[in-house]
């Protein structure tokens, strides 16, 4: 009697495993066509862009195949949403038109536990792109930017942050300057405990600058108390004084890694250091909540569609639905954008504008479920 009681159990555990491996296939399936799909395009339309941004350039074509190459996993980040919505709708649409959801729901599994292997790979999905994919994806877009730098803008870096402080490269009128500081006040552009090592046109080192605070101002850097040292000469006090500069502000947070270049697991690091050195980080701090933020909203990409393509067929206006679906994903995208933008302005704090999107999609995901499984 207990063999037959248990019997039953593991035979339903069994099947549950085998519908779930099933339905986990089908949108792994669909989720690598349409990866693979979308970024044959991309590939496409980066080529083409980057031919006609190098047409005046003296580069090979292999360098714009590279060039593209090297973008490409950087742009897959922006389009995994869409191609996690596009499988887990075509996954739920066949499964429905083959009738084949009708059988599992008269079976008695709810919406729920047929979504839950579709779920599972969608958070699998948003880690493994967060960890694994946006490590690769910065380090390619990194040396994009160096040939980009390099063949198209025709400009280099001159700014790094270290532990030490802030070190700035510029060129003047007697020649090359090399600034060091231990902080800087981000809004007024002051910088603290300055040292300057100035370079002739000949890379010949003929002067130094130690000074306790330095302004940027329009076309010069201007120091205050500071003690002016040349090779062979006894240092000399100055109260104030100034040297020529192209920089401005935004040259110079341009200046910056993009956030996009900076792994997942070195975010936080460097995060610490720019605040350290008296920088602002908004556009790091809304990337790295952005990454953990994926699996949250691919799972609500897998929610909204099932939403949009798990009706019965018999209802008609599946194609209607289905565009409502991809429509609602655009209608994200952008929206998402607006809320990054203000999170970047700070009119909001980067957390919330971070997890807003993925959180409001999930609610309402959720809450049509609901209504499509109670009704």
């Amino acid at each position: 009697m207990t063999q037959r009681a248990v019997a039953p159990s593991v035979r339903h555990l069994r099947l549950s495993q085998t519908l779930s491996g099933y339905i986990a296939r089908q949108f792994l399936f669909w989720f690598g066509s349409f990866l693979i799909s979308l970024l044959g395009i991309i590939l496409m339309v980066s080529l083409v862009d980057l031919l006609d941004r190098l047409a005046t350039k003296n580069v090979s074509l292999g360098l714009v195949v590279q060039m593209a190459l090297l973008k490409l996993p950087h742009l897959s980040q922006e389009v995994m949403a869409f191609i996690v919505l596009f499988a887990s709708m075509t996954t739920f649409w066949r499964l429905t038109r083959s009738h084949e959801l009708v059988v599992t729901r008269a079976a008695g599994i709810s919406i729920w536990q047929f979504l839950l292997p579709v779920l599972a790979m969608a958070v699998l999905v948003g880690l493994l792109t967060a960890t694994v994919l946006n490590p690769l994806a910065s380090i390619l877009l990194g040396r994009y930017d160096q040939l980009e730098a390099n063949h198209i803008k025709h400009q280099s870096s001159m700014l790094a942050v270290s532990k030490t402080g802030l070190w700035l490269r510029q060129a003047d009128g007697e020649g090359q300057s090399v600034i060091h500081a231990a902080r800087v006040s981000d809004d007024s552009m002051v910088l603290h405990d300055v040292i300057v090592f100035r370079y002739s046109n000949s890379n010949r080192f003929f002067s130094r600058i130690d000074s306790r605070r330095a302004r940027l101002v329009p076309g010069a850097w201007k120091f205050f108390d500071a003690w002016h040292s040349q090779p062979g000469t006894p240092a000399t006090f100055v109260a104030e004084m100034s040297i020529e500069t192209t920089m401005t502000r935004e040259k110079i947070q341009e200046s910056f890694a993009a956030p996009e270049t900076i792994s997942f697991w070195s975010l936080p690091g460097f995060i610490a250091l720019m605040e350290g050195a008296g920088f602002s980080a908004l556009r790091h701090k809304l990337q790295y909540n952005k990454l953990l933020a994926l699996p949250v909203l691919f799972s609500a990409m897998i929610l909204l569609a099932a939403t949009f393509s798990l009706r019965p067929q018999r209802r008609g206006h599946v194609a209607t639905m289905i565009m409502a679906g991809i429509l609602f994903g655009f209608l994200l995208y952008f929206v998402s954008n607006f809320v990054f933008a203000l999170g970047l302005s700070a009119k909001i704090p980067v957390v919330l504008a971070a997890w807003t999107p993925a959180g409001i999609s999930l609610m309402l995901g959720v809450a049509s479920l609901l209504h499509l499984e109670d009704g």
